[in-house]
């Protein structure tokens, strides 16, 4: 088990998810502005290993435009020692990588230029993490999309959509339940039809489910991984007291991830926390987790 957060560290001096406006997009403003998200990309790994934190969500925004026409430029030839230096970091540490593109991403849509940028959109990921030679258990992991008022054809949309897709997105892709419009149950569904990997979110399915038990519920979507896409992904919040039912929690009650520890023995996964305040949080949650027999410490 690893535990981690996503794209951004608070406690040290840079973010490493610079981008500046499309209007102002330049060969030397991308190279300079992935220059200084690269750095800080480093900078947060190696605080991750010093901090017992061994799973990380890299931010879209590494390279801004990336999949965007007006970006023609050669980044990964640019950065390529750069990006093979952190793929070697990652492996030599044992650090977990995803990678969870906008909302926009929306390989379903009855449109069909939204599916022509979510497409390209994937490959850019696919392309990153290709770059920095990580295997096939660095995931990257989309929601199904729109209903439309459809749902049966939306779903039969994505199956069609996914179908179509390069395999270096294939043996990337990961699918979650959300909160709104597709259960657990219906990623499983898609899942039969197309053999990809469901990612359980914890609290998407507090808030949106077919009625299936926690436990249950880690147990089918950790069956739908394979052994080449690693250990399952889990995405993990809470309620935030007092905010709109499916707020996710700005700091980590240490309650309720006791309980989902309990409730997810003894499948092993790795649980990214999608809790506001970040590495603050997931600090106490390997602090909770450290006498959990399936917590993994760094190399």
């Amino acid at each position: 088990m690893k535990i981690g957060y996503p794209c951004i560290n608070r406690s040290i001096a840079c973010r490493g998810n610079r981008t500046f406006r499309l209007a102002s997009y330049s060969e030397e403003r991308l190279f300079a502005t992935v220059a200084e998200n690269l750095r800080c990309l480093a900078a947060m790994l190696r605080y991750n290993i010093e901090h017992t934190l061994l799973f990380f969500r890299i931010t879209s925004d590494l390279v801004p435009f990336a999949s965007h026409p007006v970006c023609a430029a050669d980044w990964r030839g640019r950065f390529a020692a750069d990006l093979a230096a952190v793929g070697e970091y990652v492996r030599e540490t044992g650090t977990r990588i995803s990678m969870h593109p906008d909302q926009f991403v929306v390989i379903n849509a009855r449109d069909s230029d939204i599916v022509e940028r979510s497409v390209a959109e994937l490959c850019y990921h696919a392309d990153l993490l290709d770059a920095m030679g990580l295997d096939t258990t660095a995931k990257i992991q989309i929601h199904v999309g729109g209903v439309y008022g459809e749902k049966e054809r939306s779903l039969e949309r994505f199956v069609r959509a996914y179908t179509t897709l390069d395999e270096t997105i294939l043996r990337r892709l990961v699918i979650e339940n959300d909160d709104r419009r597709y259960t657990l149950a219906d990623c499983l569904r898609v899942h039969d039809e197309t053999g990809v990997p469901v990612l359980f979110d914890r609290f998407h399915h507090e808030v949106h489910s077919s009625g299936e038990s926690p436990r249950d519920a880690v147990i089918s979507a950790a069956g739908t991984w394979r052994a080449v896409d690693g250990v399952p992904m889990v995405d993990y919040s809470s309620q935030q007291p007092g905010g709109r039912r499916g707020n996710h929690a700005e700091t980590i009650d240490p309650d309720n991830f006791r309980a989902f520890l309990a409730e997810s023995a003894p499948v092993d996964c790795d649980i990214m926390l999608e809790i506001k305040d970040k590495e603050k949080s997931a600090l106490l949650a390997a602090a909770i987790a450290a006498t959990d027999p399936r917590f993994a410490a760094p190399r």
